[in-house]
């Protein structure tokens, strides 16, 4: 079974949101999400 895998990027209030398509499943990057709050420490947020 072949899975496809497609990446692309949105801009949300000036900053670039990574998604990813794999199958008929869309993934959001929590990380790039987190940006918007503290460019510094992500790993605080999520």
């Amino acid at each position: 079974m072949k899975t496809d895998i497609v990446t692309t990027e949105i801009i949300v209030k000036e900053n670039k949101i990574g998604i990813m398509r794999v199958g008929n499943v869309n993934y959001i990057s929590l990380t790039d999400l987190a940006r918007y709050k503290d460019k510094e420490r992500t790993d605080y947020i999520i």
